[in-house]
């Protein structure tokens, strides 16, 4: 799969740029150099700050409806699913500042959209949503000891990529048919939304599902006709009590796991190095996993590298010097601060909708991760029949012993691909 080539003995502070010198920590804080403070005030620039609200807008309003509908479909509540929401948000507001500001790389976190996506085909496990929030700190856990011992690392990156694609794939697949079965369903309602969809993606994909967003918005407020919002606008933390289960560990966090790295961290990674930074991937790791555990508990899933907001705020376009960009991703982190309050709202928003269209929404984000990821899986020809398999098992949806099917695609897939490989006598 490609994996990291993190060294144990490199310091998390030290980053080389892309002018090929290398900044210490004590480089960064030295009097007279940036005034003896992390954050040097006279490297902020108005084009990295836009690029940074660009990036956080197009984070959160592509892909929130996935988070919603992730949580909901493992058993959370309407206030358990704002508490995830913006327990998420502030993680990756307050993740975003710390590392970009320390490091002085644009260090953009996200959630994990596909590991929402994975929580949306898992449904319900037995012990309900406190049993997910069980396999959520799992998973945190897991993402920290990948980034403390390399031997995890290395196992994860081992797992053949076509594999973990097609499991993606197929994760996806279900939800990315929705756009379909509303434009049949519902016309009035799914066709505008697809239509602004593909209009708006003509010009510019970045706004593509942002504009669909907001038809949907005209849309529920056009046809609300005086439905009364439930909850309050106002987020507040819910606590959940977690609960363990060996299902809940198979079927949700060990593939939220491999979901996670596979498809976010390492691009993430990936993302930093194209645009000519080399921090150590492993304290990155450690850092999003901490700030998974404790966004756990309030019912978020899982924190993590960014990919494609990373490389809004890594690119030129966040500003021509590379060592300003850190702004980019420092701003970006206060604007989900700033979203993070808007979660209650953002709810009330999903409950006054039509589910059918809020899953076209959702499907309409997914598109782009869905194709992205079969390009991937059926790459290389010497695994495509494995990562079929895979595919296949995983988008049935079927499951064993309440253990979901992406678990036992990448089972199934793993053997054929183990098989294909096995010596001829």
């Amino acid at each position: 799969m490609g994996g990291w080539q993190g060294d144990p003995e490199v310091n998390f502070f030290l980053g080389r740029h892309q002018d090929g010198g290398s900044q210490s920590a004590d480089d960064a804080l030295a009097p007279g150099r940036n005034g003896g403070h992390p954050v040097a005030t006279r490297t902020f620039s108005w084009q990295a700050f836009g690029a940074g609200i660009f990036a956080a807008f197009v984070g959160f309003a592509s892909s929130f409806a996935v988070i919603v509908q992730g949580l909901t479909a493992v058993g959370a509540t309407s206030a358990q699913a704002a508490s995830g929401l913006m327990a998420l948000s502030l993680g990756m507001g307050i993740c975003g500042i710390l590392l970009s500001a320390r490091t002085r790389m644009p260090i953009s976190i996200a959630w994990s959209t596909p590991g929402a996506a994975l929580l949306a085909t898992s449904g319900r496990v037995e012990g309900g949503f406190a049993a997910a929030v069980g396999a959520f700190l799992v998973a945190a856990a897991l993402v920290v000891v990948a980034g403390l011992w390399k031997p995890l690392g290395r196992a994860v990156a081992a797992i053949p990529l076509p594999l973990a694609s097609a499991m993606l794939a197929g994760v996806l697949f279900g939800l990315c048919l929705a756009p379909v079965k509303a434009v049949a369903q519902a016309p009035a309602l799914g066709l505008p939304v697809v239509v602004a969809w593909a209009l708006v993606a003509r010009l510019n994909r970045l706004y593509a599902v942002p504009a669909a967003l907001l038809v949907t918005i005209v849309l529920v407020v056009v046809t609300a006709q005086g439905t009364a919002v439930e909850g309050s606008l106002w987020p507040l933390p819910v606590l959940v009590t977690p609960s363990f289960s060996l299902a809940a560990m198979i079927g949700i966090a060990l593939p939220l796991f491999v979901v996670t790295m596979a498809s976010q961290n390492i691009p993430g990674i990936a993302v930093l190095n194209v645009n000519g930074y080399r921090p150590a991937p492993g304290p990155l790791f450690t850092v999003t996993g901490l700030f998974s555990l404790l966004a756990a508990p309030f019912g978020g899933h899982a924190i993590n590298l960014a990919a494609i907001t990373a490389a809004l705020c890594a690119g030129p376009d966040a500003h021509p010097d590379p060592k300003r960009r850190y702004w980019a991703a420092i701003t970006t982190g206060g604007a989900y601060l700033l979203f993070g309050l808007l979660a209650g709202a953002a709810i009330a928003f999903v409950g006054a909708s039509p589910p059918i269209l809020i899953e076209a929404v959702a499907g309409l984000a997914l598109l782009g991760a869905f194709g992205s990821a079969l390009v991937a899986a059926l790459a290389e020809p010497g695994d495509r029949e494995a990562a079929v398999v895979t595919f296949i098992v995983t988008a049935s949806g079927i499951g064993f012993f309440g253990i979901s099917g992406a678990f036992w695609g990448l089972i199934a897939g793993g053997l054929i691909h183990a098989l294909a490989r096995w010596p001829r006598r």
